[in-house]
């Protein structure tokens, strides 16, 4: 699975990364902190994708 455009922008005080292909997200009180909470809840997901490979369906593209 790839993971290919991220956002990282600043919200409500707070950092927020987003992957615009998947919807996974970050947040924190900084950039770092953001990245960081990004690349866990990545690692996480992809944990579970390796068990459960059905458990994500993209969203559909319209041409």
């Amino acid at each position: 699975m790839d993971f290919n455009t991220t956002v990282l922008r600043k919200s409500a005080g707070y950092w927020v990364a987003l992957c615009l292909e998947n919807g996974l997200v970050g947040q924190g009180i900084n950039q770092e902190a953001a990245i960081k909470q990004f690349n866990e809840a990545i690692a996480s997901f992809l944990g579970v994708y390796k068990i459960e490979p059905n458990i994500y369906h993209p969203s559909l593209t319209i041409d």
